[in-house]
């Protein structure tokens, strides 16, 4: 076990691949987030998802204790904003319009285009893990010095991480999700218990509308995922993508195709099919973790009432409540997700700039951002329409 004196060493990888699959997975665990997997990130790398000419320029973060490796950060260098999720393009405009300094570029801990809550240092077992994590925080913003970056984020961490973050020096900032938590329901009509009986027969009437409509839903996973499937998933990825004028297309087929082939236990992919034609018209594209479902895209080829309800929200309950899952996190924004009873729970992110103007005009910004979320977050709770556990009979 390394000691808290351990002196540490601290190197960048340009690929993935420098550390290898099975130092990364020897790092992160068998019970580590599908999206922090060797094979999820390495196939934004072989695809050009992630390419310096999209605003991602992978420089991994590697910490060495007496030549051994002992804990990661998946890190980037970012040439803009986009597929973070932690809108910060208020802070560009303030340091290049107002203190005349450059934004970009930035380094990152994240993982691109993936709003979900993780560990961003993967430590290895048996070792200092704080010792490990404070090595990080002060390597990242050193790091982003001795590039020229304006400062080094660390997105969604889980909170633990956060807080230690935040204790040396970095700026907190929260936002706002809806997850869906397990109460230890034994079935799905022990969590419809929980709702008053208006919203309950209502949620009843949008999941008969399935069968109204003739509309099927099956979930398909690790050998259900053939290779004809990765054009159903990539068509209705697209679907969304295209259909609004903000969306944009940070994924192409060959990313599907790869992670269909290595990964194919750690999908979810919830189908809707014409139940006449068996024709797929309608899906969402989840990843399933051991303790958790996080859903990711959701598109469909035909309009049909309420199917987006029950392609994203109440087929991926009913998984939760049969696979015994603690957590579903079906993706950022959507307050239509409290009537149905997802709750809403505080995301994470930790910034340090370099500097110091920025970092004290960000400061105020953020400490009243966080008085707002708290505030938002304590209404919606009074909105949700779920009783207390202990009311259940």
């Amino acid at each position: 076990m390394t000691s808290p004196s351990t002196e540490l060493e601290f190197r960048t990888h340009e690929r993935i691949s420098d550390l290898g699959a099975r130092a990364w997975q020897g790092l992160a665990g068998a019970d580590c987030p599908p999206f922090l997997r060797y094979e999820w990130l390495s196939a934004l790398e072989d695809s050009g998802c992630i390419a310096a000419d999209r605003g991602w320029l992978a420089m991994h973060v590697a910490a060495y204790a007496a030549g051994e490796l002992v804990g990661v950060a998946p890190c980037y260098v970012k040439g803009n904003s986009e597929g973070e999720f932690v809108f910060d393009h208020s802070f560009a405009r303030y340091a290049q319009g107002t203190l005349r300094i450059p934004y970009y570029p930035k380094l990152v801990a994240a993982v691109p285009f993936t709003p979900a809550t993780g560990p961003r240092f993967l430590i290895r077992a048996g070792v200092d893990a704080e010792g490990i994590a404070r090595g990080f925080a002060t390597a990242l913003p050193q790091i982003a010095q001795r590039i020229g970056a304006s400062g080094a984020h660390v997105l969604f961490p889980e909170r633990s991480q956060a807080d230690a973050l935040v204790a040396l020096g970095y700026l907190a900032r929260h936002g706002v999700q809806y997850h869906w938590r397990n109460e230890g329901y034994r079935t799905f009509e022990d969590f419809l218990a929980r709702f008053s009986s208006k919203r309950r027969n209502q949620i009843r009437r949008e999941i008969r509308e399935m069968r109204d409509q003739n509309v099927q839903l099956d979930v398909l996973t690790g050998d259900q995922l053939r290779p004809e499937r990765v054009d159903f998933i990539f068509d209705f990825y697209r679907t969304t993508v295209q259909k609004f004028f903000y969306g944009k297309q940070y994924l192409n087929r060959a990313f599907f195709e790869q992670i269909c082939a290595t990964m194919p236990e750690h999908l979810h992919v919830v189908m809707a099919s014409d139940g006449g034609s068996k024709k797929p018209i309608a899906g969402a594209f989840n990843l399933l973790g051991k303790r958790a479902l996080y859903g990711r895209y959701w598109g469909a080829l035909e309009e049909r009432p309420f199917m987006h309800f029950n392609v994203c929200f109440y087929k991926g309950i009913q998984e939760c409540v049969e696979r015994g899952l603690e957590l579903f996190e079906p993706g950022a924004g959507g307050e239509h997700k409290l009537a149905r009873g997802f709750q809403p729970s505080l995301t994470y992110s930790a910034h340090a700039f370099t500097d110091r103007r920025l970092t004290a005009a960000v400061a105020d910004f953020l400490e009243r951002e966080r008085q707002a979320i708290a505030q938002h977050i304590s209404e919606a709770k009074l909105e949700s329409g779920l009783r207390e556990v202990a009311s259940r009979a």
